[in-house]
């Protein structure tokens, strides 16, 4: 069965007029209802998680801060957010679905956030939404548990995943491939163990045929474990803080060929649904539903 990580938290509101769209959150699991992709029994609802397990991943002196609302402004101001308790809360819930994902992966082959992808999350800091990394918290997890050894995490939102990166960055034991855009934010951009920077309006064809050489190489070399996919939808061409030019279509596809090669290859496979900026929040929604229908037809 398709577990899906979900709590009334990922809804949180943020103060009106504010760009990221927290909408989606709401919208996205009465979709899947909707439509009969999935059922009640789908869900799972997280909760907070053991602080050791955050600490794996992440300073202690900046989660101290993080939780105690004791963060400069200038460190809030990178976040993003206006800070508040329950924002803090709905990140250490986000982390909690991840980890509780990473069970139901290893059980069923994969498993789903409705939210995550919080790759901007540095060890130390927080960026661009982002305040504890998600996945990274998943990956040490499971090696803590003893559960996988050697992790690979491919990151396909249009911002590189700097925070993982740089969280990764003296570890040979998880492998970060970030295929981005070029000219998106981070401009300053840390380096993953594969970085491909794509060029502005990369189309379905060009953007395919490099995921579809690299990734299956990257596999067999590799021979990783467990995966962490980050399938945010902010490559559409309609995207406002994109730039690239994918079509709808062309996201669906880059999920197929994803999901297909780790059940191919019989590797479980965590995702979190990461960013999504089309003006259209119906846009919005289809991208991240065609990501949990094509899930279904492939694995159930």
């Amino acid at each position: 069965m398709l577990k899906i990580a979900y709590h009334p938290i990922y809804k949180h509101p943020l103060p009106e007029g504010h760009r990221f769209p927290m909408e989606k959150y709401k919208l996205l699991p009465k979709q899947l209802l909707h439509e009969g992709t999935c059922t009640e029994d789908n869900f799972f609802q997280p909760d907070f998680p053991n602080t050791k397990h955050i600490l794996a991943a992440h300073d202690s002196g900046y989660y101290q801060n993080l939780t105690q609302m004791t963060l400069k402004p200038s460190e809030i101001r990178k976040i993003g957010f206006p800070l508040s308790e329950e924002l803090v809360q709905r990140e250490q819930i986000i982390a909690d679905g991840t980890i509780k994902g990473c069970h139901f992966a290893l059980e069923y082959g994969i498993a789903m956030n409705i939210a995550g992808g919080t790759h901007h999350a540095y060890s130390n800091r927080g960026e661009a939404f982002c305040m504890l990394n998600d996945q990274a918290i998943g990956a040490r997890y499971l090696q803590e548990k003893k559960l996988a050894d050697k992790i690979l995490i491919v990151d396909l939102d249009v911002h590189q995943g700097n925070g993982t990166a740089e969280i990764f960055q003296d570890d040979n034991s998880v492998f970060t491939f970030s295929m981005h855009g070029r000219g998106n934010y981070p401009f300053k951009k840390e380096t993953s163990d594969l970085d491909i920077a794509l060029e502005k309006g990369t189309t379905d064809k060009e953007y395919l045929s490099i995921l579809r050489n690299k990734l299956p190489y990257l596999m067999e070399e590799l021979e990783p474990d467990f995966i962490f996919y980050l399938c945010g939808v902010d490559i559409l061409s309609t995207d406002k803080l994109g730039t690239l030019g994918m079509s709808i279509e062309g996201c669906k596809e880059r999920d197929r060929f994803v999901l297909q090669t780790c059940f191919d290859l019989g590797i479980p496979v965590q995702c979190s649904m990461g960013g999504g900026y089309s003006p259209e929040i119906r846009t919005i929604i289809e991208a991240h539903a065609n990501t949990f229908r094509t899930a279904q037809e492939i694995y159930f």
